[in-house]
């Protein structure tokens, strides 16, 4: 069994074929999804995924929609993380430094968000982009008692290790596919067995000889075969070490 450890299964890309998108990753051995929450608007639909089967589900407050958060937003997660206790933890929250000019309210959005999932013992599912080690260090400053994953991890070995020393696990998708990532292909070489998860990012991040395509879950598969050519071990190997790492992260039955 293969886990998609994150993916947008709620975005309107998927509105036209979700079910035959889900029935495509199922036939290729993709039992399980975790899908996050990116705003406050689509929290009711990422819920909704969540009475499916094989599907679990994160809310929090992505940092690249700033202009679609309010001042009451993160009270709002507060209450819905209250009211809806299945939902397996805090995220997509992070910092995207591609974004300069919002960087001081992304870190507040930020730390609001790690406080909170300090208070419900939740791990985090942190998008991290140009600031591997910006993130490390105030992960270290919060403390975050429940580890998480550091969704599209695109960093050097000594940043997978940084993370992995604070409890947290790398996410791995279509970036690894990507011959010219050679920095990224390096740390996935130097993981533990437990020290990642598999996902796609769907509808986005498309893998090498997909580019313009939307990703969907079945293609997790597709992923985990280039990190065991990377680690030089069997596929199916890979693919229960990251199932593993995901059930455990995630509380997942």
């Amino acid at each position: 069994m293969l886990i998609d450890a994150h993916c947008h299964l709620d975005f309107p890309e998927f509105d036209v074929d979700r079910d035959d998108v889900l029935a495509r990753a199922r036939s290729s051995g993709v039992e399980r999804f975790v899908v996050p929450g990116t705003t406050r608007v689509r929290w009711r639909e990422v819920l909704t995924l969540g009475d499916r089967d094989g599907i679990a589900v994160c809310l929090g407050l992505h940092p690249c929609f700033l202009d679609r958060h309010a001042e009451t937003d993160v009270e709002a997660l507060e209450e819905a993380l209250e009211a809806n206790p299945t939902v397996v933890a805090l995220g997509e929250c992070g910092i995207d430094a591609r974004f300069a000019d919002t960087l001081k309210a992304q870190w507040r959005l930020f730390d609001a968000q790690v406080r909170l999932a300090r208070q419900r013992h939740l791990p985090l599912v942190i998008h991290c982009v140009r600031a591997n080690d910006q993130v490390a260090k105030r992960l270290r400053q919060l403390a975050p008692p429940a580890g998480g994953l550091i969704h599209a991890f695109a960093g050097s070995p000594e940043q997978a290790l940084a993370f992995r020393r604070l409890g947290f696990v790398v996410g791995l998708g279509g970036a690894v596919t990507h011959e010219r990532a050679s920095r990224l292909r390096r740390a996935v070489a130097s993981l533990d067995d437990d020290g990642y998860v598999l996902e796609t990012d769907s509808p986005d991040m498309p893998l090498a000889g997909h580019r313009g395509e939307r990703n969907e879950p079945a293609r997790v598969v597709e992923v985990g075969r280039v990190v065991a050519e990377l680690r030089d071990q069997p596929f199916t190997r890979v693919a229960t070490n990251s199932s593993a790492t995901a059930t455990r992260l995630f509380g997942l039955e």
